[in-house]
């Protein structure tokens, strides 16, 4: 019994040793196991880099966002082309998609340069007639008693009481006694009869009459409508004095605008289609005529005549008219042509961003080239691409600032520089020490004259887009939106220098970028809220440069931009909501005054 109790305590033992054994080499391993893949996971995260869609240039050990704009941070895929250009500037897609960037292949076309006009119908001078009286006297009756009436060649227009006339009849009589031995004096009577426009036959009706007659007729000259009536009933007038001014309006004339800076492009012989906004749907077609040989010197402006057949009378005197001319440049072969939007104008160079062929990602680098001359909505590149190159039409802004961000060569610094992430610590960059958030509009500078005087125009077509806003005209919006981006574009960059210059930029690019599609809104509200940040980036020009002589007022409507409120500017204090129109019209209040 004793053995068997031994034998039963041995085994025991036994498996208890064994099973230790085993646990020991079993959890043993697996503790190093875990250790190991510890260490190596730990060696993988702090190996991985961490970088914002938006910024490329932010490289962080470990996630989180992005300290520029709060973005999380994505991590950085191992690519040994990441440095191939040490002055290309990478985008990934997610960051090309949030800021816009689209790219174009560069190819060469026959360029024509489409030029819009604006102008207004005008009677044909030829065929306006100054109607004037050809006695004095006093106006008795009359018979055409309001302007636009029509009268014909030979009507009866007034009717005259002069004693001028009188006294000339009766000098007539007086020789008619003496013909007989004075003849010349008697025909000398009847030539001052005529000199007062009274015919043969009248002359002959008074003599055979033996009568005076104190009353003289004045007849119309030519047919056409009256288009001023100078005298009233009862007034006195000289001889020669003009009473009525009559237009042929049968044929008018089509006066347009042309500026300084398109004045080579025209010429006399091109052929001009525009319309009117009164007579929507219909197109006309003419020929320049004449073009002006001296520039206006207060609109700056020469004027280009296209005579038209106005039989129809479709066409009134002072209506406004929008025409384009197709110009055939001087240019013998063809020539590479970019959209406006690729080009990026500092008034000094001129820069595109152009994709990086070689590159294994998304990377463009800033190249300077030379423009030729500017066509409808793009330019003429003489020197600096080539056919075939892949390049940036749109987003070009975000692609310069992520470069400006990344100290990498940009439109405002071209040798590069430290990035700029909004803190200063002691860089001598001379870009960091603009203080841009300043320069939104609270920062006032001085500029000269002639930079007050180019900034203007903008201002006019500014406030016709926010008037037709008001009056939920979508037509109307669009048409001065992109004539307000058509005088921003004419606008001479090297009028600014240093932070004028960098304000200028970035208020004048956020207006370009709203009004870049401004004729493809279809809705009011797509334009409603381009204008918004249009008047932002306006009311930070004028605090900045001050351009305008006469008072602006700044007017908030608090319920627009979903409640968020939003801007505009009015020149005059007169409540005209542009945000809702008709709808709440009177909604909103005058909250700052631009002087």
């Amino acid at each position: 019994m004793k053995t068997e109790t031994k034998k039963i305590i041995g085994i025991a033992a036994l498996t208890l040793f064994i099973g230790l054994l085993l646990g020991g080499l079993f959890f043993g391993g697996s503790n190093n196991s875990n250790t190991d893949e510890h260490l190596h996971n730990g060696e993988m995260v702090k190996g991985t880099i961490w970088t914002c869609s938006m910024h490329p240039q932010i490289r962080q050990g470990e996630p989180g966002n992005c300290p520029i704009c709060g973005m999380e941070l994505v991590p950085l895929a191992d690519d040994t082309d990441a440095d191939l250009d040490p002055a290309a500037i990478s985008m990934s897609q997610t960051a090309m998609q949030i800021a816009n960037v689209s790219t174009e292949i560069v190819g060469t076309s026959k360029p024509v340069k489409l030029l819009r006009m604006n102008g207004k119908v005008q009677a044909d001078e030829r065929l306006v007639y100054s109607q004037s009286s050809h006695v004095p006297g006093r106006i008795e009756r009359l018979s055409v008693n309001f302007t636009g009436e029509y009268v014909n060649k030979g009507q009866i227009l007034a009717t005259i009481y002069s004693p001028e006339l009188v006294n000339a009849q009766e000098e007539l009589f007086e020789a008619r006694k003496i013909a007989d031995v004075q003849p010349l004096f008697f025909n000398s009577s009847k030539e001052k009869l005529k000199n007062w426009k009274l015919s043969d036959k009248q002359i002959a009706q008074i003599l055979e009459s033996g009568k005076i007659r104190e009353e003289l007729s004045i007849l119309a000259d030519i047919s056409g409508y009256v288009t001023d009536k100078k005298v009233n009933l009862g007034d006195y007038v000289n001889k020669g004095q003009v009473i009525y001014q009559i237009a042929n309006l049968s044929s008018v004339w089509i006066l347009f605008d042309v500026y300084e800076s398109d004045m080579a492009w025209i010429k006399k012989g091109d052929e001009v289609r525009f319309s009117l906004q009164s007579l929507p749907g219909e197109e006309f077609l003419g020929k320049i005529s004449y073009i002006d040989p001296v520039i206006d010197p207060m609109s700056r402006v020469a004027k280009a005549r296209v005579e038209v057949s106005n039989k129809d009378l479709k066409l009134k005197p002072e209506m406004f008219v929008s025409g384009m001319v197709e110009a055939k440049l001087p240019i013998k072969s063809d020539a590479i042509v970019v959209p406006k939007s690729a080009v990026m104008w500092t008034g000094e160079r001129s820069v595109v961003y152009v994709k990086n062929p070689l590159s294994k990602e998304v990377s463009f680098v800033m190249r300077n080239v030379t423009l030729g001359p500017a066509l409808g909505n793009g330019f003429v590149i003489n020197d600096g691409l080539a056919a075939g190159e892949e390049i940036a039409v749109n987003g070009t802004f975000s692609i310069d600032a992520a470069a400006q961000l990344a100290g990498k060569p940009s439109m405002m610094n071209p040798e590069g520089g430290p990035a700029m992430t909004g803190h200063n610590h002691g860089s001598t960059s001379t870009y960091n020490t603009i203080d841009i958030s300043s320069s939104m509009g609270e920062k006032s500078l001085s500029v000269d004259q002639k930079t007050k005087d180019a900034i203007l125009p903008i201002y006019k077509e500014y406030l016709s887009m926010k008037d037709a806003l008001v009056n939920d005209d979508l037509a109307s919006a669009k048409s001065y939106g992109t004539k307000l981006l058509g005088v921003l574009e004419k606008i001479d960059m090297s009028l600014f220098k240093g932070d004028s210059h960098t304000i200028w930029m970035k208020q004048s690019g956020d207006i370009k970028n709203a009004l870049q599609h401004a004729e493809h809104f279809n809705t009011l509200d797509e334009i409603r809220k381009a204008f918004q940040t249009i008047s932002d980036r306006m009311i930070a020009l004028e605090k900045a440069f001050k351009s305008n002589s006469e008072t602006l007022f700044v007017l908030h409507c608090p319920m627009a931009n979903n409640n968020m409120g939003a801007d505009w500017i009015s020149a005059t204090k007169e409540i005209k909501n542009p945000y809702y129109g008709q709808a709440m019209l009177t909604c909103g209040k005058v909250t700052e005054e631009l002087k």
